[in-house]
C-alpha cells in the first residue's frame, strides 16, 4: 500500500519495492539486540526517522523537531523511532545526551540506508544551506558531538550519509511516505508528515 511519497520539496521518490528492499535489514535496540526493520511498522503505525549519524547537530535538532510531536502521534497510536548509522554504544551516547524519548536503534552495517538509496557523499554533506542551517542551529544553542563524530564508523562511512524519514505501517508492505534528504539539514515537512501518520 503506497500514500503520500515526497523526496525534498521537489521530487517525489518512488516507493514501490521499498519493503521488499527491506526484507533481511536488521538494526539493534539499545541493548544491541538485532531486530528486523520491517518489524518496527509490522504491528503498528510508525514515523521512522534516519539520522545522518549520532552525533549530527542537524539530527540533534530534527529528534527534537519530531519530539516536540510526540504527544499528537501518541494519541492517534503512532510510534516514534530514529535510527542512526553506528554502533549501539552511539545510540546509546546520542539518548543520554538529548534525552529522545522515542525508540533508538543502530544500523552499523548501513544497510537501511543502501536498500533505501539515501543519498550519500562528500557533495550532499557540505553545502551552503548545511552551512548556513548549522550555524542557525549553533546560535539556538545545538551543538555538535565532535567525539560521536570522529569515531571511526563514522569517519569512514556512516558520517557522509544524508538522513530521511518514513511512515510506514500497520503491514510490512505499507509505506505511506517517504522523504530522501538531498542535503544535510534538508528536513521534511513536518505538517506532511503529521498529516500522513495520523490522519
Amino acid at each position: 500500500m503506497l500514500g503520500a511519497i515526497a523526496g525534498s520539496a521537489a521530487e517525489a521518490a518512488p516507493a514501490e519495492g521499498l519493503a521488499q528492499k527491506l526484507q533481511g535489514v536488521e538494526v539493534f535496540d539499545l541493548s544491541g539486540k538485532a531486530v528486523p526493520i520491517v518489524d518496527l511498522w509490522k504491528d503498528r503505525k510508525a514515523v521512522i526517522a534516519f539520522a545522518r549519524h549520532f552525533g549530527c547537530v542537524l539530527c540533534r535538532k530534527r529528534a527534537d523537531l519530531l519530539a516536540e510531536k510526540q504527544d499528537v502521534m501518541q494519541a492517534a497510536g503512532v510510534a516514534l523511532v530514529l535510527i542512526g548509522p553506528g554502533s549501539v554504544e552511539q545510540a546509546n551516547a546520542f539518548c543520554e545526551q538529548t534525552k529522545f524519548k522515542g525508540e533508538v536503534y543502530a544500523d552499523p552495517t548501513h544497510s537501511s540506508y543502501d536498500a533505501l538509496e539515501f543519498a550519500f557523499g562528500l557533495f550532499s554533506t557540505f553545502t551552503p544551506a548545511a552551512g548556513l542551517k548549522i550555524i542557525q542551529l549553533y546560535r539556538e544553542g545545538y551543538r555538535q558531538d565532535w567525539e560521536l563524530s570522529f569515531e571511526k564508523n563514522t569517519r569512514t562511512k556512516g558520517g557522509w550519509y544524508q538522513g530521511g524519514l518514513l511512515v510506514a505501517g500497520p503491514g510490512i508492505d505499507t509505506i505511506l511516505y517517504i522523504h530522501k534528504d538531498k542535503e544535510a539539514g534538508d528536513d521534511p515537512d513536518m505538517q506532511d508528515v503529521l498529516r500522513t501518520c495520523c490522519s
